[in-house]
């Protein structure tokens, strides 16, 4: 995790103070109030899922994550939205980190409707998943635009090359991955941190 860090110190820092930004780039990274998240608010071990909603593996993936949290009350899931499959993804990621800044509690219900939808979301999916949740057509925020570039650039700086990709303690897990093999990775990091090591 160290080593993450401080590339992320490295790259990013510019970035930030381009943006006049107080945070560094843990809180980028964990505790970004622009970022969904779920899941312990003291967790001692905080996942980075890198996600797409139009991603088939993430899709198949992110349930996994909310299951984890469910069962695990020591873990969170930060959501970094990476809007690596065309414009849509754009849209997509848009619409949720807007109704995540302005109606957070039904960001969870938008986000699993468009991780529901078989195929790639268009702009007649996100409005009808945004109606469904009960919500108002969502008016993009442009510090949604700003939230999904530092997400691509975070994601560069750690090369990060596809979706699903997670940060799971000191490890950087790309793609799905088993059920039995995420709680493997969580439960061993977990015990780092327990001992003190992560």
């Amino acid at each position: 995790m160290k080593i993450l860090m401080l590339m992320l110190m490295m790259v990013i820092s510019p970035v930030l103070q381009a943006q006049e930004s107080t945070q560094t780039p843990e809180q980028i990274l964990f505790n970004d109030p622009a970022t969904p998240r779920l899941g312990a608010k003291d967790a001692r071990l905080t996942l980075v899922s890198f996600t797409d909603y139009n991603c088939p593996y993430c899709k198949q993936f992110d349930p996994l994550l909310e299951r984890l949290v469910k069962e695990n009350p020591d873990v969170a899931v930060v959501i970094k939205l990476l809007p690596f499959r065309g414009a849509s993804s754009i849209s997509a990621g848009r619409a949720a980190l807007t109704v995540w800044q302005q109606q957070p509690d039904k960001f969870m219900a938008l986000h699993q409707r468009m991780m529901a939808k078989k195929g790639p979301q268009d702009e007649e999916s996100i409005d009808a998943a945004i109606a469904k949740v009960g919500l108002a057509p969502v008016k993009v925020t442009p510090e949604s635009y700003l939230q999904l570039k530092t997400n691509v650039e975070i994601a560069e700086v750690l090369g990060i090359q596809g979706t699903p990709a997670t940060i799971i303690g000191d490890q950087l897990v790309a793609g799905a991955i088993s059920w039995d093999d995420l709680n493997k990775i969580v439960n061993a990091q977990l015990e780092k941190v327990k001992n003190g090591k992560g």
